[in-house]
C-alpha cells in the first residue's frame, strides 16, 4: 500500500485506541460460537421492516420483502448501492462505471424504483439520466430494505416495480445501549487501489441521543482484464450529525448530511497520454430531515410517525476541464402515517404524502427544461389474521401535476390498489399470493426531453402527451423454514398497459463529434413475467450451502418484440462455513447470455463471477457480541472474467472490475 490507512483515518484510528485494552480478549468457545449463531438466525427472522407502516417482520409480510443487515451486509456492501444489493434475488444493478449502480428490480429501473433515505425520497436526479447516481451511502446503512413489485400503495407512483429503502439511523429512534454504540471500518482495495473508511458514533441517555457518521472513499481507475479502465475513478465524502429527544409520548429528532461524490465517466475517458481529462461529474447534496413518533396517540395501540425533509442538489459534468452542463434540484417532502393495531382484530395504517421539486438542467446537455413538481397522496392498508390465514388490502390515491418552463402542465391522478395474503398451510410452510393493479405518472425526461442526451449517445424527444402507465402484476409465493432447511421461490406475471420506453425512429441528426440516433418517449403494453428463488441448507452445524437464481422475460404485447435492456438470468451458489470466530464462504455466480434483444440493441455474451470472504471476529469480552473487533479479507472476479453489464449504455466500451482483494478491519461498540 502506497499509503498508510492508520494515517488517513483519524476517527476510525480514536475508535481503535479507545477499545486497545480489548486485545487481549480471548475468542468466542464453541457453545457461546453457537449460541451466537442460534440467536442471529432467530433475529434475522425478526428483523423488523421500516419501510412497511405497520412494522412487520419479514415474515409477517404477504409483499416480497428481502433485509440485509448485519453479517451479510458487511460482507456484500460496495461503493455504490446496486452493488450491495445485486446479490439479492429478483435485483441486480445498473452500470455506468464505478461511480454509478441504481437497483433494477425484476428488469425494472429507472423512475419505476424508489431509492428511499429513512423512509423519504432521495431527491436526486438519478432517474433522469444513466450516469446520475443516487445520492446515497450503503457503507452508512444499519439495514437495506428492498421491497419488490408494485409499492405504489406506500410511496407513490414512482414504486411501480419496488423500493429500496436504505437505514441509516441518523435520527436516533431510541436511546444507544449502555449509552454508546458505534463502528468504524477501513479497507484497501487492489482492483482500483482504493480505500474506503467509515466512523459512527450514538451517544446519549434515555432522554436523548447525539448521531455522528461519515465515509471517505478514494478510488481510482480500475483494473481489468483487458488492462485500465480509463476514468473509472470513484471519490465520495459523505457524512452527518443528528441528535433525538425520547419520552414516553415518543421522539422527535433533527439530522443535517452533506453527500458530496466525484467520479468518471469511463465512456468518455478522454487523452491521459495527451494530458486531456474526459467527462466526469461533481455531485453535491444538503440535506435537512425531521422525524418523530408519538405512541398511544389516540388509543393505546395507536402510533403516529412523521417525517420531513429539505433537499438541495446539484451536480456539475465537466468536458476536460470545462464545465458541460449544471443539474439543480431542490425539493421538499413530508410524510405522516397513523397506524392502529388490534381493532377488532385488524392492524390498520393510513396517512398522506405531499412533495414539491424543481429540477434545472443548464448547459450543453439541458435536454430537459425547468420543470416543477408538484406531488400530494393518501393511502391506507389492512391487515387481520385468522389462525393459518393472513389477508392484507390496500389503496392509495396520486395527483401529481409536472409544470415545465417551456410548455403546457400536465396532470395526472394515479390509482393503486392491492390485496394479498399468507397462508400458513402446514408445519414450516407458508404461501403468499398478492393481486396489485398500480399506475404511474410519467417522469419529467419522459414528458418533455428534447435535446442531445450524451449519456445514452442520441437525440432525446418526450412526449408530452404520455398518459399514466399502469402494471397489473399477479404473484405467488412459495416458503419453507426448517431447521435444516431455508427457501423460497416466487413466480410473478406483469401486465403492463401504456408502458413507457424510449424507441429508436431510425431518424439521424448532427451532434458537435458524430452523429446522434433519434430516440423518442413512447407507449405500449408490455408483458412481465419471472420467477426468482433461494434456498440455504444447513447440512452440518457449521456448514451452509446458499442456492438462488432468478429470470425475467419482457415482451410487448403487440408483435412479441423484446423489451429494451432487460437484465440476463442468472444463478449462484455460495458454501458458507463458521467457527469460534470464524466465518469463510466461497461462490459462484453465472450470467447467462442475453440475446433477447429489442431493434438497434446489441447482445451481451454471459460470465461467471467467482467471490470468497473470509474474516475473524473476538469481542471485547461480552458474551452477547455486541462490540468486537473483525479481520476480514474478500476476493472478487477471483477467475479474472471479462464481464459486461447488459443494462449498461456502456456495455460495449466498459467491461465490470477484474480479479481484486478487499482487506480491512472493523470495530464494533
Amino acid at each position: 500500500m502506497t499509503k498508510s490507512l492508520l494515517r488517513r483515518t483519524p476517527l476510525f484510528l480514536a475508535l481503535v485506541l479507545a477499545s486497545a485494552p480489548v486485545w487481549a480478549a480471548d475468542p468466542p468457545t464453541p457453545a457461546q460460537d453457537k449460541a451466537r449463531h442460534e440467536d442471529k438466525a432467530t433475529e434475522l427472522d425478526a428483523v423488523v421492516v421500516t419501510a412497511s407502516p405497520l412494522r412487520g417482520g419479514v415474515e409477517d409480510l404477504a409483499k416480497p420483502v428481502e433485509v440485509l443487515s448485519g453479517e451479510r451486509l458487511d460482507e456484500v456492501r460496495g461503493a455504490t448501492l446496486g452493488e450491495t444489493v445485486n446479490s439479492l434475488p429478483g435485483v441486480q444493478t445498473s452500470n455506468f462505471g464505478a461511480g454509478v449502480g441504481r437497483p433494477i428490480i425484476r428488469g425494472l429501473d429507472g423512475a419505476r424504483v424508489s431509492i428511499l433515505s429513512g423512509g423519504l425520497q432521495t431527491q436526486d436526479v438519478s432517474t433522469v439520466s444513466q450516469d446520475h447516481a443516487p445520492a446515497v451511502e450503503s457503507f452508512l446503512a444499519d439495514q437495506i430494505e428492498v421491497l419488490k413489485g408494485p409499492s405504489t400503495l406506500l410511496y407513490g407512483s414512482g414504486a411501480i416495480g419496488g423500493v429500496v429503502n436504505v437505514v441509516d439511523g441518523r435520527i436516533p429512534e431510541s436511546p444507544p445501549d449502555d449509552g454508546a454504540s458505534g463502528r468504524a471500518e477501513a479497507r484497501y482495495d487492489s482492483v482500483s487501489q482504493g480505500f474506503t473508511e467509515m466512523a459512527r458514533v450514538d451517544v446519549g441517555n434515555d432522554r436523548f441521543a447525539f448521531h455522528f457518521d461519515g465515509v471517505y472513499r478514494d478510488n481510482d481507475d480500475y483494473k481489468t482484464p483487458d488492462g485500465t479502465q480509463l476514468n473509472s475513478f470513484l471519490k465520495t465524502k459523505t457524512g452527518a450529525v443528528g441528535g433525538s429527544l425520547f419520552g414516553d409520548w415518543g421522539f422527535v429528532g433533527f439530522a443535517r448530511s452533506r453527500y458530496h461524490d466525484t467520479y468518471g465517466n469511463p465512456g468518455e475517458p478522454g487523452n491521459p497520454e495527451e494530458g486531456e481529462l474526459g467527462v466526469h461529474l461533481d455531485m453535491k447534496q444538503n440535506r435537512n430531515e425531521l422525524k418523530g413518533g408519538i405512541n398511544h396517540l389516540f388509543s393505546d395501540n395507536g402510533t403516529l410517525r412523521f417525517s420531513v425533509a429539505d433537499t438541495d442538489y446539484e451536480h456539475i459534468e465537466f468536458e476536460g476541464a470545462d464545465v458541460g452542463t449544471r443539474f439543480l434540484k431542490t425539493a421538499t417532502e413530508g410524510r405522516a402515517e397513523y397506524a392502529l393495531t388490534g381493532l377488532g382484530g385488524w392492524d390498520l395504517a393510513f396517512g398522506g404524502q405531499a412533495s414539491n421539486s424543481e429540477f434545472e438542467a443548464i448547459g450543453e446537455e439541458a435536454f430537459v427544461p425547468r420543470v416543477q413538481t408538484h406531488g400530494r397522496g393518501i393511502f391506507g392498508v389492512a391487515k387481520r389474521k385468522w389462525d393459518a390465514f393472513q389477508l392484507d388490502f390496500g389503496a392509495r390515491v396520486d395527483d401529481v401535476r409536472s409544470d415545465p418552463a417551456d410548455a403546457a402542465a400536465r396532470d395526472f391522478k394515479p390509482v393503486s390498489a392491492s390485496i394479498g395474503g399468507i397462508w400458513h398451510f402446514a408445519k414450516d410452510w407458508d404461501l403468499t399470493a398478492n393481486l396489485d393493479r398500480a399506475e404511474r405518472a410519467p417522469a419529467e425526461e419522459e414528458l418533455f426531453a428534447n435535446g442531445p442526451h450524451i449519456a445514452t449517445a442520441s437525440f432525446e424527444i418526450g412526449n408530452p402527451n404520455l398518459t399514466e402507465e399502469a402494471a397489473n402484476q399477479l404473484e405467488f409465493g412459495l416458503h419453507y423454514h426448517g431447521d435444516r432447511i431455508q427457501a423460497k421461490l416466487a413466480a410473478y406475471y406483469n401486465r403492463f398497459d401504456d408502458y413507457i420506453f424510449l424507441v429508436d425512429t431510425g431518424e439521424i441528426v448532427a451532434g458537435e463529434e458524430e452523429d446522434l440516433p433519434v430516440r423518442q418517449w413512447s407507449q405500449a403494453d408490455a408483458r412481465f413475467r419471472g420467477f426468482e428463488g433461494e434456498a440455504t441448507f444447513k447440512f452440518a452445524d457449521n456448514w451452509n450451502l446458499r442456492v438462488f437464481g432468478d429470470t425475467v422475460r419482457a415482451t410487448f404485447a403487440e408483435g412479441g418484440g423484446n423489451v429494451p435492456r432487460i437484465a440476463p438470468s442468472r444463478a449462484g451458489a455460495d458454501l458458507q462455513w463458521q467457527q469460534e470466530g470464524w466465518r469463510a464462504s466461497l461462490g459462484a455466480v453465472r450470467y447467462a447470455k442475453q440475446d433477447k434483444v429489442a431493434i438497434n440493441e446489441t447482445p451481451t455474451d454471459g460470465y461467471t463471477l467467482v467471490n470468497a470472504h473470509v474474516a475473524y471476529h473476538w469481542d471485547m469480552g461480552n458474551d452477547d457480541y455486541s462490540s468486537g473487533w473483525e479481520i476480514f479479507l474478500d476476493g472478487s472476479n477471483l477467475t479474472d472474467e471479462t464481464a459486461r453489464v447488459h443494462t449498461s449504455f456502456l456495455k460495449d466500451k466498459v467491461v465490470l472490475p477484474g480479479r481484486g482483494v478487499s482487506a480491512g478491519l472493523r470495530v464494533f461498540f
